[in-house]
């Protein structure tokens, strides 16, 4: 406990400017929501790769099969894993997460066409760290992406995990919350139930059940070994830091957006 409480006193203030981030009251009209999910998609997407990242190093997903060494810690990646990549959808569907919030995207009228010509490019060149340079995107977003990248090229499970744990999953439901809240006093006529769907099974995933999952889980991977929490320290701040960028270049799109509707 006493590790946690460090950790957690470490990433403090990221965390308090990430709960508090002007983007939430920024978020407004139908027109400023629509830029925050054509931003945020791409951490929609990629969290998914840290998952499987998650998934290859500490369960067994080659054959022949082998138990892996981290007998809790696989229950609770693969308990995860069934959630994120096959959940139940609003019309009754299973779908990834990533999925529904395309679909969702979709149905409020967001561009959809980078994130899908950014997937369809990933799949033909099978060159991740290129196509992420070639994306039409915010270079902050991309900024976002190649750390992600970079700590699953690490192939060390307590690297990946806290950016997961403390970069995403820790993270979500009290930044979806306020999010979602936002949309409900300012949107009450809009149809949003496929979005706000997806913002209430992140809520009650990750609050309730994901969250506490992933601390079982750095626990484990870490126990002991200060070098391995000194390590999960430094890249929970960073996953903070570049999560406050993408927030930022979220916020400057909708405000640079609201000036030129000014202007006009």
């Amino acid at each position: 406990m006493k590790q946690f409480e460090i950790l957690e006193a470490f990433i403090k203030e990221e965390k308090d400017y990430l709960n508090n981030h002007p983007l939430y009251r920024k978020i407004n009209n139908i027109d400023h929501l629509r830029l925050f999910t054509q931003g945020h998609v791409y951490a929609v997407w990629d969290f998914m790769s840290l998952l499987k990242a998650l998934q290859i190093e500490l369960t067994c997903v080659s054959i022949p099969w082998f138990a892996s060494e981290f007998p809790n810690t696989r229950y609770l990646i693969n308990e995860i894993v069934l959630a994120e990549e096959s959940d139940l959808y609003i019309d009754g569907r299973r779908l990834s997460h990533f999925e529904m919030y395309l679909d969702a995207m979709e149905s409020m009228g967001s561009n959809t066409k980078y994130i899908i010509d950014f997937l369809t490019e990933i799949r033909t060149s099978k060159n991740i760290v290129q196509s992420i340079e070639n994306l039409k995107a915010d270079n902050r977003i991309k900024e976002f992406l190649k750390f992600t990248f970079n700590i699953i090229e690490t192939k060390e499970p307590h690297k990946i995990a806290a950016a997961f744990t403390f970069g995403r999953e820790d993270l979500i439901p009290d930044m979806f919350t306020s999010i979602l809240n936002e949309i409900k006093i300012n949107f009450p006529e809009s149809d949003l139930d496929k979005f706000i769907y997806y913002f209430q099974r992140h809520i009650e995933l990750d609050g309730d059940e994901h969250g506490p999952l992933a601390f079982k889980m750095i626990e484990e991977l870490a126990q002991d070994d200060n070098q391995k929490w000194l390590d999960i320290q430094t890249v929970s701040k960073l996953a903070l830091q570049k999560r406050i960028d993408l927030w930022d270049a979220i916020y400057d799109s909708i405000t640079s957006e609201s000036d030129r509707n000014c202007k006009i």
